[in-house]
């Protein structure tokens, strides 16, 4: 991709998953990567979350390709402790031309009763608010730099198109990531002028530690029992059942090239045709 050597991108749910691709991706296009991390599991979930040996596993595969990292453990929802660990990195490298808002969760399996409200406020806080969080936290350096900048936001198939569903969880997995879509298109106009681009990618599933754990294990085993061939609303137009975590690198390294200069605003379905199925 051209334009990317020496750059600096900023990329949180770097531990595992498509932060990590991200960040080997642009590792290999010449970008030295400030990767951050929640490396701790969020309570109200059914599934772990990246570790801190997994964090550091990704800044050994940056610095495998060429280029350097700093990996700091924060998560997203504290905005103090995400700004502490993005000024880290901005010391060391001095400038910082990429964002990308990757973090998410969601839990995988039925809504708890007793704690519907932690299973919503966890994911709104981590998927809306905590990318605006990261944004903010990147933003203000970026801008001094003038030298404009490409702003990633992490949507998704559901941030285009909800399932069905009353499940705390996957209502505010749905809502953040449409919310994202107003914040992006904010940005991207207000930004404009300054050559900062922003966009929103929406890709179906992906195999990643959210996708391929026991969680989602046993609900696939429930939805087989009930006579459906995968879970409902992840069916695909392709014939493809998950997207790998590079595919989504693959394009998300083109859009913040200088090939992608002319775009901005817009709403990339990463999607195997989930949304006109």
């Amino acid at each position: 991709m051209s334009g990317l050597e020496g750059r600096v991108a900023f990329i949180t749910g770097a531990g595992r998953g498509q932060g990590r691709a991200h960040a080997i991706r642009l590792a290999q296009e010449g970008v030295d990567i400030i990767a951050v991390d929640i490396c701790e599991n969020v309570a109200s979930m059914t599934y772990p979350n990246a570790s801190l040996e997994d964090l550091e596993e990704t800044a050994r595969l940056v610095e495998k390709e060429g280029r350097r990292a700093v990996a700091r453990k924060a998560d997203v929802r504290d905005f103090a402790a995400l700004s502490a660990a993005f000024d880290e990195g901005y010391a060391e490298f001095g400038r910082v031309d990429i964002i990308i808002a990757n973090a998410g969760i969601i839990k995988m399996g039925p809504e708890d009763p007793d704690n519907f409200l932690a299973e919503w406020n966890d994911v709104i806080d981590t998927n809306l608010t905590g990318v605006f969080h990261t944004i903010r936290a990147a933003l203000p350096a970026m801008r001094q730099g003038e030298r404009g900048g490409s702003i990633v936001i992490t949507s998704s198939s559901a941030g285009i198109k909800a399932s069905a569903s009353i499940n705390a969880s996957g209502n505010a997995y749905a809502s953040a990531k449409r919310g994202v879509v107003a914040l992006m298109q904010g940005l991207a106009n207000y930004l404009a002028p300054e050559w900062i681009r922003v966009n929103t990618i929406h890709p179906t599933g992906v195999a990643s530690g959210m996708t391929i754990n026991e969680a989602m294990q046993k609900l696939m085993v429930e939805a087989a029992a009930g006579g459906a061939n995968t879970i409902s609303g992840m069916q695909n137009a392709l014939p493809i059942q998950m997207l790998e975590a590079e595919d989504v690198a693959n394009a998300v390294a083109y859009l913040v090239s200088d090939e992608a200069k002319f775009i901005t605003g817009t709403q990339w379905a990463l999607d195997a045709g989930f949304t006109v199925r």
